[in-house]
């Protein structure tokens, strides 16, 4: 961007914008248009409708109802309206004195008098001044960064900037796709014959391109940064079979067809001289912890530690006991480290993780300290991986000599987000959930029947079952008027003294949350009142009963995870959503979802629909541009054509890839040497 026409004021504004060079103003696309190419007469005007419409002020004053506000009347050859405006200056009310002729553009309503439009864009004009040439765009801006200026500095842009088309001819021809220079001039400078609605809605042709060229973009940087990471070097951890075999040998159940193949693709990428970075998939249940074992067995086998980072206490706590128990027998002892231990522990487990002592490091942040170091570290699995950025991981990573990365997570990622933001890893999905796994019947119960389901939690603990109760909050909130923690174990507590019940919730300290977790998982406590710190790793097969306390407040994903707690078992399982009324939309569109399916992939494809890729994605966002014009559930089509595109032209047209990823990127990737 040259730099010399443009204030110093106004590139701090377009920098908060994300326009740091002028090839950036060319992609800085209007968020709507007005129609100034026509004149409306204003008796045609009709409420609702955005019109343009010129008359003379046959009336103007200040009034005050209930505020000063200025109070127009325009008049034209077929009738008058109102103009309002509650903020103005001086100079506007100049404007709109008595006799002065306008033009205005807005949206028409019906006001107190009839017809008015308020703060509409008004203008002084006479008999001769012309009409638009083109509908005019409405961009998106920042404070202080008016849209006259915009649009002057995106015409000399416009001007000034080659739209040469990045993509071959015969890939254009073939993709039946608009050119670029005629999409992005069109989308800048439409012409009045063309419908705002489709532009608004981007489903005109000239939108089609532009979010191919993105998704293109995309993708093209996503198989670079792939590339680039088979170019360094990591261990090659050879498969010994000795330690895998005997835990396979020693475990009560046997791993299904879905969980040995994913852990033979991971097998063969530890095996290989550069670092893998494999996202292993799984719904709720369906058996990632022993896989995540099974990998870090064959890296230990060759010698190297292991890390397991974890984003909580409790799922880290739930990972170091069921791992303590199978790796115990095999003279594998797994050292545990978190932020809340004493600092002697923390101490010992740092000294034994930094002597090589330590096989495998189990925790949760704390593992990311500069102060923890690894004497050999070979693979870092990351549990629940959206839940941390992408700084983090980098960090862990670099806590060894380009360790192997797996990442796994619990929370089923729809296709076409896979395809789209994991197109640099390598993905391996588990399928198919373990044999004696029972379905899990969900029941929608309004709050006005909660004595009911008081009754029945009481009922299931006193035939032998062991229940959860989950709730939103830890401590009171009266803006929020939820049932906290700590209220429901009171009332609980009270009003069964013949049950032992055992409170979690995320403040208190981990010994305690330790001892809870492990008496209930002993059957000493017949009812876990917790917040949502249990929504992941915990593993109680006697727990057949959850009840989630204000679920319309939860989200899809979350909903799916705590349900996931029970049906670990032989019983029968149920889940009681507890819903306060009123519902809203999504609220209501979000417990219809989760009673109607347990398939976890299914949620999350819905999901992906009710909230957008940003929510779903969490903080793996912090690490890859989102996609600003595409939407990759409605443009699924121009996804797949955007990932077979990419592999075309980084194969048979290297520079045309790089032309494209300059004009995207535009300094944002270093990926640019294809």
């Amino acid at each position: 961007m040259q730099t010399t026409k443009i204030s110093p004021a106004n590139l701090v504004k377009l920098a908060r914008l994300g326009i740091h060079h002028r090839a950036e103003l060319l992609l800085h696309l209007p968020l709507r248009y007005e129609d100034e190419t026509h004149l409306s007469p204003i008796a045609t005007a009709q409420p609702g409708e955005a019109v343009q419409v010129q008359g003379t002020v046959n009336h103007s004053e200040i009034a005050f109802r209930p505020r000063r506000t200025l109070v127009c009347r325009l008049k034209d050859n077929s009738g008058e309206l109102y103009l309002r405006f509650l903020n103005f200056y001086p100079s506007q009310q100049k404007q709109l004195a008595e006799g002065r002729q306008i033009r205005a553009i807005g949206e028409v309503r019906m006001g107190y008098f009839g017809l008015e439009m308020v703060h509409p864009k008004c203008r002084a004009v006479d008999d001769d001044t012309p009409l638009q040439s083109s509908l005019t765009p409405v961009y998106p801006t920042t404070a202080g960064l008016s849209q006259a200026v915009l649009r002057k500095l995106i015409t000399n842009a416009l001007e000034a900037m080659p739209l040469t088309d990045t993509l071959p001819d015969a890939l254009l021809h073939k993709l039946h796709l608009a050119g670029f220079a005629e999409s992005i001039q069109l989308l800048h400078n439409p012409p009045p014959d063309i419908a705002a609605r489709s532009l608004e809605q981007r489903s005109h042709a000239a939108w089609r391109r532009i979010k191919f060229d993105e998704l293109l973009a995309q993708q093209l940087s996503m198989r670079l940064h792939h590339r680039e990471r088979s170019k360094r070097a990591a261990p090659a951890l050879a498969p010994h079979r000795q330690l895998t075999a005997r835990l396979l040998n020693d475990l009560p159940f046997t791993l299904t067809r879905a969980q040995h193949r994913t852990f033979t693709e991971i097998s063969r990428d530890l095996a290989q001289p550069h670092p893998m970075q494999r996202l292993l998939l799984g719904d709720v249940g369906s058996g990632k912890t022993i896989v995540a074992a099974l990998a870090a067995l064959q890296a230990i086998e060759n010698g190297y530690q292991v890390a397991l980072l974890s984003p909580t206490e409790i799922l880290a706590e739930q990972h170091f006991l069921k791992l303590r128990d199978w790796l115990k027998p095999l003279g594998i002892m797994p050292v545990w480290l978190s932020g809340s231990l004493r600092k002697k522990e923390k101490q010992l487990a740092a000294e034994r993780i930094e002597s090589g002592e330590a096989l495998l490091a189990i925790g949760t942040h704390a593992l990311f300290q500069d102060r923890i170091s690894f004497l050999k570290l070979g693979l870092a699995i990351v549990d629940e991986q959206h839940k941390f950025g992408v700084q983090q991981r980098l960090a862990l990573r670099n806590k060894g000599n380009e360790p192997h990365q797996l990442m796994m997570s619990a929370t089923p990622i729809p296709r076409t987000l896979a395809m789209s933001y994991y197109a640099d890893l390598d993905v391996s999905v588990i399928d198919e959930l373990p044999p004696g796994r029972t379905p899990v019947v969900t029941k929608l119960v309004s709050d006005a029947r909660r004595t009911e389901v008081i009754d029945r939690v009481r009922a299931a603990c006193m035939e032998g079952q062991q229940a959860y109760w989950v709730c939103p909050l830890i401590d009171e909130s009266e803006a929020l008027q939820l049932q906290t923690a700590l209220e429901t174990y009171q009332l609980l507590t009270d009003t069964f003294p013949d049950l032992r019940i055992g409170l979690v919730h995320g403040r208190l300290d981990s010994t305690e949350k330790m001892r809870v977790m492990e008496l209930f998982k002993a059957g000493e406590l017949q009812l876990l009142v917790a917040t949502t710190v249990i929504e992941v790793g915990v593993d109680v097969p006697n727990a057949s009963l959850m009840v989630i306390d204000h679920a319309e407040r939860m989200g899809l994903a979350q909903l799916h995870q705590l349900r996931g707690r029970v049906g670990r078992g032989k019983a029968q399982s149920l889940c009681i959503l507890l819903y306060q009324q009123p519902l809203s939309e999504l609220a209501r569109a979000r417990l219809k979802i989760i009673f109607e399916s347990g398939d976890g992939f299914a949620i999350a494809q819905q999901d992906l629909q009710l909230r957008g890729p940003g929510e779903l994605l969490g903080a793996r966002q912090s690490g890859v541009a989102m996609l600003r014009f595409a939407d990759i559930s409605a443009d699924e089509d121009l996804l797949d054509q955007a990932r077979h595109v990419a592999d075309e032209l980084l194969r048979d047209f290297p520079e045309a890839a790089r032309a494209h990823l300059r004009r995207w990127m535009s300094g944002k990737h270093d990926y640019l040497h294809v």
